[in-house]
């Protein structure tokens, strides 16, 4: 599994609305993305930083969705960051998500 890593600084006083547009508009956009499989949102408001994490089953499908769905996801949140993002990535070695989620 391949992983996408976006830090973001967020303008002052935009968390709430970024959260609505990464449950409104850009986890509807990663769905759609072929081997996509999860999304974590962390966001430290004293901050204004966020931190998206993706889940790809594939570097093929993670590489893919950068090229393609990634630049639509800068133009969604142009109006909260600040500057610009930076984008990593990584290859899952190993996690207890799974575990954690079904606890919940």
């Amino acid at each position: 599994m391949f992983i996408g890593n976006v830090t973001l600084k967020l303008k002052a006083n935009t968390a709430p609305e970024f959260n609505s547009l990464i449950e409104n508009e850009i986890l509807p956009m990663l769905r759609k993305q072929q081997g996509f499989r999860d999304e974590v949102t962390l966001v430290a408001p004293e901050r204004s930083e966020a931190i998206l994490i993706t889940f790809f089953e594939s570097k093929e499908n993670l590489e893919t969705y950068n090229r393609t769905a990634y630049p639509e996801l800068l133009k969604i949140v142009a109006k909260v960051v600040d500057g610009t993002p930076k984008t990593e990535t990584f290859e899952l070695f190993t996690s207890t998500l799974h575990k954690l989620a079904a606890k919940v």
